[in-house]
C-alpha cells in the first residue's frame, strides 16, 4: 500500500501530489497512476476515502473526488485530460499524446469515450447505481452508496435505460479500432506507439472484468460490482479488448495493482 501523506502535510509540500482513491482498482485513479508511472514522474500520494465527504480535501483542492493532481502552487487538476496535459508538460517523453494530428484527434476522441462524461465509465456507474436502487438487485452496492453516487453523477431512470446501449456502442468502437490497428500490424489502439488511450482502456477494462485477485486485490464486493454479468452486454465485449488490457499491464504498468 502506498505511504499516503495526510492532507495537512501534503498542503505544505511542493512538487507533485496526487490524490488517489484508497482502494485497488477504481478506474479513474488507476488511469492517472498509469500516466505518471509510464512517464516515471514521482509523486506524493494523498488518500481520498471513497464515498466520504472530506471537507479538508475539498477546501484544499475544490474537489472531493479522485484523482486530483496538484503541482507546486498551480491549480488543482481533477479531469483526466487536465492531468494528462500536466504529465506531458512535466515529462514530455515518452509522449502519450500522439504528434500526428489525426492520431491525436483519434486519441482524445477515444479517451473521452472511455473516461469522459457519458462515456464508458460514466455509464457503467449508472448501471451500478441502478442495481443498488433496485430492491431485487444483487445488494452488492448498498442503497446508501447508490443514492450518494446517483446524486453526484446525475443518475436517473432515463440515464440508466440508455446506459447499456452506450456501453455496447463504445465497446464496439474500441474493438473496431483495435482490430483495424492489428490489421496494419500495429499493437496499440492509436498510431504506432503507446498512447494515453491504451492506458485508459487498461484501467477502465476493470469495469468489464477486473484483473484476477493475485494481480488486483480489490474487495470481493467491488469485484462483483465491476464485473459485467448481463449476457447482452457481455456479448459486446470483444475478448481482444481484455487481451489488450492484459498486455498493456504486463508490458508497461505495475503489477500487482496496489491501493
Amino acid at each position: 500500500m502506498p505511504d499516503y501523506v495526510p492532507i495537512e502535510e501534503a498542503k505544505r509540500m511542493s512538487g507533485l501530489r496526487l490524490v488517489l482513491t484508497a482502494l485497488p482498482g477504481p478506474p479513474w485513479t488507476e488511469a492517472a497512476k498509469a500516466v505518471f508511472h509510464v512517464k516515471r514522474i514521482p509523486y506524493v500520494p494523498v488518500a481520498q476515502r471513497p464515498l466520504v465527504t472530506n471537507q479538508a480535501l475539498e477546501e484544499w483542492t475544490g474537489h472531493s473526488n479522485a484523482p486530483i493532481a496538484l503541482y507546486d502552487d498551480e491549480r488543482a487538476r481533477a479531469g483526466w485530460a487536465d492531468i494528462l496535459f500536466l504529465a506531458e508538460r512535466l515529462a514530455p517523453e515518452p509522449a502519450l499524446i500522439p504528434v500526428d494530428p489525426q492520431d491525436r484527434v483519434r486519441c482524445f476522441g477515444l479517451a473521452h469515450e472511455i473516461c469522459g462524461e457519458d462515456g464508458f465509465g460514466w455509464n457503467r456507474r449508472h448501471l451500478m447505481v441502478r442495481d443498488g436502487l433496485d430492491p431485487a438487485g444483487s445488494g452488492a452496492v448498498s442503497r446508501e452508496v447508490a443514492d450518494y453516487l446517483g446524486r453526484r453523477y446525475g443518475y436517473g431512470e432515463a440515464a440508466a435505460a440508455r446506459a447499456p446501449r452506450r456501453i455496447a456502442e463504445i465497446l464496439r468502437v474500441l474493438s473496431a479500432e483495435l482490430r483495424a490497428q492489428r490489421g496494419h500490424g500495429r499493437r496499440f489502439l492509436v498510431g504506432e506507439a503507446l498512447s494515453a488511450v491504451d492506458l485508459y482502456w487498461a484501467a477502465f477494462a476493470s469495469l468489464v472484468e477486473p484483473l484476477p485477485p493475485d494481480l488486483c486485490a480489490m474487495p470481493d464486493w467491488l469485484r462483483h460490482v465491476y464485473t459485467i454479468t448481463d449476457a447482452s452486454l457481455r456479448a459486446a465485449v470483444d475478448p481482444a479488448l481484455l487481451e489488450h488490457r492484459d498486455r498493456i499491464y504486463r508490458d508497461h504498468l505495475e503489477l500487482p495493482i496496489d491501493a
